[in-house]
């Protein structure tokens, strides 16, 4: 550590330069990941509620209800349909408004109409089965949240083609500056890495404390970049309880693992601070390996 310290102090402003390449790159890393995993999350969200209803008119009887059922399953773009009753509408009608009597003695099953929850095998889907409901006899009203569904697609691919480009930029840029700074480091060591080579030192012995060097600014800066991430998130947690009302809880499955994204906790910011600090340590190493090995070779 003290090895360290001292490498530091001799060249500050590199170091600083290197501190803050690191932050910025791991901080915009961080932002990326918890973004993605919320819009993949609320998506996921979306595609477990029902996704498209139909309400039939109340003089449909179950049979004609059903041969639409059959018709959207024999489509193979459905995961399940699940066909709602009057009584069984009535009865979710009273468990949502089983605090206000008033509603309750207003409304009977007899004026309910009967519907089909749709869930469809993917979201590109949805359009198609809204038209096909829209064509069908006895339908009242199909209940589609298009805009939404579209949103959320549109901002799952937007971040995930700006995330490849992003993370490719941030790669290359930061490796280009860390090396350079490794390289000026490396320079002013010479007379003594000259020394240690005559001594018959190997390449590790002399590489070593550049790599601990950059393994120490990886860990700070992405500590950092963590300790500002996490302040806004919590920062702005109530807007996103407001923003996120009615949501309960969302879920990102990562190899058959669930991993709770929302409400904010420690598991969830635990693996960013991982995945971040990792990605940092893995950056610093290759670019003072690269840099050591144009030196030394």
């Amino acid at each position: 550590m003290n090895e360290i310290l001292i490498s530091i102090r001799r060249t500050p402003y590199q170091s600083l330069a290197t501190f803050l390449v690191l932050f910025m790159t791991l901080f915009l890393s961080a932002v990326l990941i918890v973004a993605y995993a919320f819009s993949h999350s609320l998506l996921d969200y979306v595609e477990t509620r029902p996704q498209v209803t139909a309400y039939f008119q109340t003089n449909m009887t179950e049979e004609e209800i059903v041969k639409v059922k059959d018709q959207l399953i024999a489509s193979g773009k459905v995961a399940s349909v699940k066909y709602i009753s009057k009584d069984e509408a009535f009865n979710i009608y009273k468990e949502s408004n089983k605090n206000n009597p008033l509603l309750l003695e207003m409304v009977s099953a007899d004026i309910l109409p009967p519907s089909l929850e749709v869930f469809a095998k993917k979201p590109t889907f949805l359009p198609e089965i809204a038209e096909f409901f829209k064509k069908q006899p006895g339908i009242d009203e199909v209940n589609f949240q298009k805009d939404i569904v579209d949103r959320l697609l549109n901002l799952t691919n937007v971040l995930r083609q700006i995330g490849i480009i992003f993370f490719c930029f941030l790669i290359l840029m930061t490796i280009i500056v860390l090396t350079t700074n490794t390289l000026f480091k490396i320079s002013l060591k010479k007379d003594e890495i000259e020394l240690l080579r005559l001594l018959g030192a190997s390449r590790f012995y002399i590489e070593k404390p550049f790599l601990l060097e950059g393994t120490f600014l990886g860990v700070c800066a992405s500590f950092f970049a963590f300790l500002i991430l996490s302040g806004i998130l919590f920062y702005f947690n109530p807007f996103l309880s407001s923003y996120l009302k009615g949501i309960n809880e969302l879920n990102l499955m990562i190899f058959n693992l669930k991993l709770s994204i929302w409400p904010l906790n420690e598991i969830f910011l635990g693996i960013v601070l991982g995945l971040v600090t990792l990605f940092g340590i893995v950056i610093a190493i290759c670019s003072n390996l690269l840099a050591a090995n144009k030196y030394l070779k």
